[in-house]
């Protein structure tokens, strides 16, 4: 079968139902949404340095953040922020390891089910070579910021200018465009920046005019940081200079190409301009650059790379080009929701949520890995990506209908496939156990936390079904069942059987998603139950579909596999969790037992009242200020499975500080984690489904309140499993 045929048909199938069947709460929702007007009523206005307001160009793979001048030039000032990052895929550094620590130091063994398992743990209180291999792996490899490009700007005095002395500050992100034009001035001269993604290189273009470029008061700089290895920060530290080596290796009038250079990691960083230009390293790692001619208009282009580029790296012109052709198509394909008319005050806060997460996920999330939690914007958990939020971070674009750049991703898998073989074969399971905290490699990171975790474990038969629903042909199933397969045999071996109830356990030591309970004490939760079954069921249907007979081992299983535990008219939060709810030990942290009727459907004897009855007590008494970002739309896809739809929107919306989103769109979880891209995806997820609800749902937009102050306009959205 011709895909390219195949997603061009269903792509005008999907607009043709959707321009059938997008109504809402008025007469008026059939026509076609203005999805220019709808994205650029909230471009991003910035008016003066608002740390937490700091903004993004790139393409998935590659990011950079400005501050309020439009360049990188106050990084410090927005190191507690939303920080200034220049991050891409292939950019990462491991400090030399000197004690020749190894990864089997930090293993602990774990007794499972009569026999000892083990699983790479962090020694945080014995001294000696266990807690330093912790230490030393869970930090190694960590994600590199690739250089620091601002302005260097002077006073008529000769002193630099500091933040306060900057005004008239007017920024504009056009999120139809990917454009940032930033306005100020500097003794009242006005400056005027353009700053733009490259759609297919990691670089960026900008520029700039002002009369200060005339006068020399106006210079470029780059410097190069050495990493700073913390857990969540901006990756930047100016320190250990004699550490790393930054070194012009060619030099021309209109281009300029830097080698840095830390321990074994070597990149480049290429400038170039129309204009010729001179450039001085002013001291180590840090480099001025200024037009050679008098002039009040320059531009630049600055490419970072593996090695040394064949290619000119395009000017600002025609990267601005390009933009707009990648923004434009991305915003006129895929999904659309429309608020327009209604009245409800959380409809247009909601409507911008929504349009600004798709553009932060696009470029922060869309490359050839899994993402980090932070995207491309500043480190959390060391750079490293959990592979649990995958999840969160890419089944939107499956519903939205832009399952290309989910589908990047997966190959990522194939390629870890034998790291996660040998991870499962060294616990004693069949399969592949994928790991949590993880690099490009693969590689497991010592967790006390993480090691435990299974549900990342179903994703990947996840997202190869979400894969096969937008094309389903053998070219599909032929690319993606190994690797499913070889999941679910993992799965169908991690259960335990227990002879006197004659069903299969999920059994300790396990952390379920829900993290707050007890890994030793832990079994049967209920999300991770759903999803073991909704995974096995699933694989089996492969099968089915490639012409193989059913896996009687995996059968097995679904034929007999436990209940969801409940009490009091109450799912639970485990088996292993006999009482009611209680404030002090089951309503903290991730309210899970709401995915068992959201992120999956119901299984066996699954009561759709008893969840409406857990909906309501969670809604009423959940300690909410223990949730993250993406807890509020897991809670809406439970309430719109159930037909809830008032309840959709209260838990979307629900007004705690870590369903907070800044004005440029990030989730602010707290001081320590000022961003949360889950909570970006989960949001998009839950939205599509409010609109056109899951498998087998037939309620008109189930998820939007019918009391007539929504008004909603939507397209080319898919249905959830």
């Amino acid at each position: 079968m011709n895909y390219k045929f195949l997603c061009k048909k269903q792509s005008i199938l999907f607009l043709a139902l959707a321009a059938i069947l997008a109504v809402g709460c008025s007469p008026k929702t059939n026509s076609k949404i203005d999805r220019k007007a709808l994205v650029t009523r909230h471009n991003v206005e910035v008016n003066h340095f608002d740390t937490l307001a700091s903004l993004t160009v790139g393409n998935g793979e590659f990011a950079f953040t400005v501050d309020a001048t439009g360049l990188q030039t106050f990084p410090d000032f927005y190191s507690k922020g939303v920080c200034l990052g220049t991050q891409s895929e292939w950019g990462w550094h491991s400090w030399p390891n000197v004690k020749d620590l190894k990864r089997s130091e930090s293993v602990k063994n774990y007794d499972v089910q009569g026999r000892q398992v083990p699983f790479y743990v962090e020694y945080k209180h014995e001294e000696g070579r266990n807690k330093e291999a912790t230490k030393y792996f869970r930090t190694n490899p960590h994600r590199l910021h690739l250089g620091v490009v601002g302005f260097e700007l002077t006073k008529t005095n000769g002193e630099s200018v500091s933040v306060e002395d900057i005004t008239d500050i007017q920024q504009n992100l056009d999120l139809w465009t990917g454009n940032i034009t930033s306005n100020f001035k500097v003794e009242e001269i006005a400056v005027a920046v353009s700053t733009i993604g490259n759609p297919n290189k990691d670089a960026i273009s900008s520029n700039v005019k002002s009369k200060l470029l005339k006068n020399g008061q106006l210079k470029f700089n780059l410097r190069l940081p050495y990493p700073s290895g913390g857990h969540v920060d901006g990756a930047i530290s100016w320190l250990n200079n004699d550490k790393h080596t930054s070194k012009i290796v060619k030099q021309e009038a209109t281009k300029c190409i830097i080698e840095h250079t830390l321990d074994t990691t070597v990149y480049y960083i290429t400038i170039s301009s129309p204009e010729a230009f001179s450039i001085n390293e002013k001291q180590a790692h840090y480099f001025v650059f200024e037009p050679e001619n008098e002039v009040e208009e320059f531009e630049l282009s600055v490419e970072f790379s593996e090695t040394i580029p064949e290619e000119t790296t395009p000017a600002f012109e025609a990267t601005k080009l390009a933009s707009i052709q990648m923004w434009e198509a991305f915003w006129q394909s895929g999904g659309a929701i429309d608020f327009t008319g209604s009245t409800d005050e959380r409809a247009h806060e909601l409507e911008r949520r929504i349009v600004l997460s798709q553009y932060l996920t696009r470029v922060n999330c869309a490359g050839n890995y899994p993402p980090q939690e932070t995207g491309l914007t500043m480190n959390s958990w060391y750079g490293k990506f959990h592979l649990e939020m995958h999840w969160w971070h890419g089944v939107h674009y499956a519903l939205w209908n832009r399952i290309d750049l989910l589908e990047k991703s997966l190959d990522w898998y194939t390629k870890v496939m034998p790291q996660a073989k040998k991870k499962a074969e060294w616990q004693g399971y069949d399969g592949v156990r994928w790991a949590k905290m993880t690099d490009n490699d693969g590689k497991d990171s010592p967790s006390n936390v993480g090691e435990f975790l299974i549900w990342q474990q179903p994703h990947y038969i996840y997202f190869a079904e979400l894969c096969y629903r937008d094309h389903p042909n053998d070219e599909t199933l032929e690319k993606y069942a190994e690797a499913l397969f070889a999941t679910a045999d993992f799965m169908a071996d991690f259960p335990t059987w227990d002879e006197e109830r004659g069903t299969y356990m999920l059994m300790h030591p396990l952390i379920p998603a829900q993290e707050a309970l007890d890994k030793m004490k832990t079994f049967n939760p209920p999300y991770e139950l759903g999803y073991w079954y909704w995974g096995l069921s699933t694989a089996q249907k492969w099968r089915e579909r490639m012409g193989l007979p059913k896996n009687e081992k995996w059968q097995h299983i679904i034929d007999h596999w436990p209940s969801t535990a409940h009490k009091d008219g109450l799912y639970l939060a485990a088996e292993s969790e006999p009482e009611s709810y209680s404030i002090e030990k089951d309503m903290h942290d991730h309210p899970m037992v709401l995915g068992s009727y959201g992120m999956v459907p119901g299984y066996g004897d699954f009561d759709e009242e008893i969840m409406r009855n857990t909906l309501d007590y969670i809604l009423k008494n959940w300690y909410w200020e223990t949730t993250w970002g993406w807890d509020y739309p897991m809670t809406a896809m439970c309430a719109t499975r159930l037909d809830e739809p008032e309840k959709a929107i209260e838990g979307l919306m629900e007004p705690v500080l870590k369903n907070t989103y800044l004005p440029n769109g990030h989730n602010y979880q707290g001081e320590r984690l000022r961003i949360y891209l889950p909570g970006n995806g989960g949001l998009l997820s839950a939205a599509a489904v409010m609109c056109v609800g899951f498998d087998g749902q037939n309620t008109e937009m189930p998820g939007i309140p019918k009391d007539g102050t929504w008004t909603v306009k939507y397209e080319n959205l898919s249905k959830m499993p």
